[in-house]
C-alpha cells in the first residue's frame, strides 16, 4: 500500500490571514494521517509533500536535503513541522515514510488564486477582451517552476526505493515573477509591459525573494529528471486558459494561434 499526503491549506497569502486554521490543517492534518497508518496499517509507504517555502529565507543557493531550513510564513512553519513529524515517525516506529521538498510546480489544473495561474488566466481573459489588466505583487522575486507532471512523477518513485529517503525535487532554474509574465503575454502577441500592474496590497509581510533547487540526489538516486522546459510549462498553461476563457473545446481560432 501507498499513502500520499498531499491535503494541505497551501496558499501562502491565506496563512498569513489565517495561521491558526492552516497550521492546525497541515501539522495536525498530517499527525492524524501517521497516526492512523501507525495503527491500522504499518507496512503502508507513506509520502509527505514537503516545499520549498520551508527554505524561506535561504542560507544558500542552491538548497538541497542539507540546506537548514528557515520558513517566513505560516505556511511554511508547518509544513516544517509536517516534514519533521514524518521523519520521527520513520526513526522512531520503522515505518517507510519519507519526504518531497518539492519546489513550485504547476500546470493547467493550478488553482486561480496561484500567481502562476493568476497570470495566465488573467492573460486569456484580456486577450479574449475581457480584462485590462493584471495586478501583481513582487515581479522581482526568483522561483524554481516545474511542470506538476514531472513532479508527480518523483512522488512515485520515492515510494519505490528499498530505504525511505527525503529528496528535493527541482528544475535547477531560477526565474522571476516577471519572466514569466514576459513569457506568458508574448504567448498571445502581447507585450506584459502594457498591462501588469504593481500593487503593494499582493506583497507578502515576509517575502522569499529567490529559491532555486538541487535536486542532485534525486537525479542520483531516483533517475529522475524533469521533461518539461519553463517555456513549455508556461505555454501549456496559457493555451489552456486560452481554450477555458474562449469556450472552446478543441483547437484555438487561427487568430490566436498565429499570434504566438
Amino acid at each position: 500500500d501507498e499513502c500520499y499526503h498531499l491535503a494541505a491549506q497551501s496558499f501562502v497569502a491565506e496563512s498569513f490571514a489565517d495561521g491558526f486554521s492552516t497550521m492546525n490543517t497541515n501539522i495536525n492534518g498530517t499527525h492524524y494521517m501517521l497516526a492512523a497508518l501507525r495503527d491500522l496499517r504499518p507496512a503502508c509507504r507513506f509520502y509527505f509533500a514537503g516545499s520549498s517555502e520551508m527554505f524561506g529565507k535561504v542560507r544558500e543557493t542552491p538548497q538541497s536535503e542539507t540546506t537548514p531550513f528557515h520558513p517566513r510564513s505560516p505556511y511554511g512553519i508547518s509544513k516544517v513541522a509536517g516534514f519533521e513529524l514524518t521523519r520521527n515517525y520513520r526513526e522512531a516506529y520503522g515505518m517507510f515514510c519519507v519526504g518531497g521538498i518539492l519546489f513550485n510546480h504547476e500546470g493547467p489544473r493550478r488553482g486561480f488564486e496561484f500567481v502562476t495561474r493568476k497570470i495566465t488566466s488573467t492573460v486569456a481573459r484580456i486577450k479574449a477582451g475581457l480584462s485590462t489588466e493584471l495586478r501583481l505583487g513582487n515581479l522581482d522575486a526568483r522561483r524554481d517552476w516545474g511542470h506538476a507532471k514531472d513532479y508527480v512523477r518523483a512522488m512515485h518513485l520515492m515510494l519505490q526505493q528499498d530505504v525511505p529517503d527525503d529528496f528535493v525535487v527541482a528544475s535547477g532554474e531560477s526565474h522571476t515573477v516577471r519572466e514569466f509574465c514576459e513569457l506568458a503575454f508574448s504567448e498571445v502577441g502581447l507585450d506584459y509591459r502594457d498591462y501588469v500592474r504593481v500593487d503593494e496590497r499582493f506583497y507578502r509581510p515576509a517575502e522569499v525573494e529567490s529559491l532555486v533547487g538541487d535536486a542532485t540526489k534525486a537525479r542520483t538516486v531516483l533517475g529522475w529528471k524533469p521533461t518539461y522546459t519553463f517555456p513549455e510549462l508556461v505555454s501549456e498553461m496559457v493555451q489552456n486558459d486560452l481554450r477555458i476563457t474562449l469556450g472552446q473545446t478543441e483547437g484555438l481560432p487561427e487568430t490566436v494561434r498565429g499570434a504566438r
